[in-house]
């Protein structure tokens, strides 16, 4: 699904992913926009953030309530604070405009090999001999539910957000860099700014409940990257 108010990028936009063998559609509107994912339940939205009637922050926001379709946000402003923003809501990826429509779908075709539902295939990053259910204190990670509980309490998190956790912990003693997490969560073809890393693990600090500064569950390693902490 692709929500656009520039008609001859939206067009441009869905004639590749219909060349790519999805089915597009289109909408330049924020509250149609909500009202046809409620409807359709797109598996990827490539979302603006300048919309008439609803912005693509408040788009992205409703969205999530409903559905776990994977979110590309689209800006034409390079601030970071609206990046930041973009992504606090639930967004997977961003791209500053003016952007390659091929590395656009490159991004979506990477996105579409991660798992969609709980009964999917695991994430790159896992195989068939990992520990299925981990536990760092409070925390345990239950990788084929896909369900993540601190204190018995379920935590709801975005599969970006589901995926970074699980990469983290599948070796908790090894220090996995920006890099490395960028190739198992969002693929080894992805291009961009390996900020986005950062960002997502701040959004599991936050739901999680940890401090960069305890590191209780997510540690960071100067100039290195991040690996698990043992939870208290």
């Amino acid at each position: 699904m692709v929500v656009e108010d520039e008609t001859a990028l939206a067009d441009l936009i869905g004639s590749y992913l219909e060349r790519d063998g999805f089915e597009a559609t289109i909408t330049g509107d924020g509250v149609d926009a909500v009202t046809l994912a409620r409807r359709i339940d797109p598996d990827v939205l490539v979302l603006d953030l300048g919309l008439p009637r609803l912005d693509g922050v408040e788009v992205c926001r409703q969205v999530r309530t409903f559905s776990d379709a994977y979110v590309v946000m689209l800006t034409a402003r390079t601030e970071e604070i609206d990046t930041l923003i973009g992504l606090s809501v639930g967004a997977d990826d961003y791209m500053t405009k003016p952007f390659s429509p091929r590395e656009l779908m490159a991004r979506i075709q990477a996105m579409m090999r991660r798992p969609r539902t709980s009964g999917a295939v695991a994430p790159p990053i896992e195989t068939a001999g990992d520990n299925r259910i981990r536990t760092f204190g409070d925390l345990t990670i239950d990788i084929d539910g896909r369900e993540v509980t601190v204190g018995g309490t379920q935590i709801s998190l975005t599969r970006t957000e589901f995926d970074v956790l699980a990469a983290l912990s599948r070796d908790p003693g090894v220090v996995v860099s920006r890099t490395q997490l960028i190739g198992a969560v969002w693929g080894p073809d992805w291009v961009g700014d390996e900020h986005l890393v950062d960002v997502h693990i701040g959004h599991l600090r936050r739901k999680l409940g940890d401090e960069a500064t305890r590191g209780r569950y997510v540690r960071t390693v100067r100039g290195v990257g991040y690996r698990m902490g043992a939870g208290h």
